[in-house]
């Protein structure tokens, strides 16, 4: 199932994931934010089960701001996971 959420408090808009059935991210696309940072990041996490990338990227910051676009991705695959019941 694909879900987008509007990302806060940094320079990416939205955040789009896509998870298999079991929890495992399929794709990750960001608008907005560090183009090739985040599309490196974006093709890291293909495969990889959304509670372990949560885990590694939730809390991260961004300079003086409270959260950054690799948290902004972790809340996205929260709500994801949230919204699909896993």
């Amino acid at each position: 199932m694909t879900h987008t959420y509007q990302n806060k408090g940094v320079c990416s808009r939205s955040t789009t994931v896509t998870l298999s059935e079991n929890g495992i991210i399929q794709e990750v696309s960001v608008v907005g934010g560090c183009n090739g940072n985040l599309k490196g990041i974006c093709q890291l996490l293909q495969g990889m089960p959304a509670a372990e990338a949560i885990r590694r990227m939730e809390g991260t910051t961004c300079g003086p701001r409270a959260t950054s676009c690799p948290d902004q991705i972790a809340k996205a695959l929260k709500a994801a996971l949230q919204e699909e019941g896993l």
